[in-house]
């Protein structure tokens, strides 16, 4: 991975960049989470990937490496409420606005995953697969997996019979089997039940 995304910004003297990604938009429970990060100029950890890409030890490590490292990092949630009332994909851009707002170093330029970068206060532009391409993006995409993945923890603990720690909300045969054995939770995103039974049919 390297940072030319970064650093063509450079001559036109950005020197703050910051990458936004953000995790959970398929499950079927809990929050989306994004992550922010500006990275110091030129950094790149050892083994910096998309998350999805890494496993969960290597995510806790490279976590512990860029918040240590950081020039600063935050992240933003957005609720199943909100999901289900603006869809997901402007939830994921929500989150996304509220984690940079959440950063205490203002960014002079954002780099987004995907190829949709609306809504900020900042210059922004979309980069497709940019959590495997720029280290600020893979950064942030860290972030907002291992906080979220924390979050399913806790999910888990407040509902043991529906095991998010073991699926993390997403739509698998045992997740369906447990909404209807025990029904839907407030945690829950109402819109991506609909049809239940016939989603939980087909798995």
């Amino acid at each position: 991975m390297d940072d030319r995304f970064e650093k063509e910004l450079i001559p036109s003297g950005v020197r703050l960049v910051c990458g936004l990604d953000e995790a959970g938009r398929g499950p079927l429970a809990g929050p989306v989470y994004a992550g922010a990060v500006i990275l110091p100029e030129g950094y790149c950890p050892d083994g910096l990937n998309d998350s999805k890409k890494l496993s969960e030890k290597k995510r806790e490590k490279l976590f512990e490496e860029i918040t240590q490292n950081a020039v600063c990092w935050s992240f933003g949630t957005a609720s199943p409420e909100e999901i289900d009332a603006i869809n997901i994909l402007n939830a994921s851009m929500l989150a996304m606005k509220r984690a940079v707002e959440g950063l205490t170093v203002a960014p002079e330029f954002l780099l987004v995953d995907g190829n949709r970068a609306v809504g900020f206060a900042q210059p922004a532009v979309p980069v497709v697969k940019g959590d495997g391409k720029c280290p600020s993006i893979a950064a942030a995409s860290i972030i907002a997996k291992v906080l979220r993945d924390r979050h399913c923890l806790e999910m888990d603990r407040a509902y043991p019979a529906y095991r998010f720690a073991k699926h993390k909300g997403y739509p698998t045969k045992e997740h369906y089997e447990a909404i209807l054995q025990h029904g839907i939770l407030p945690i829950h995103r109402k819109t991506f039940l609909k049809n239940l039974d016939e989603k939980a049919g087909k798995l």
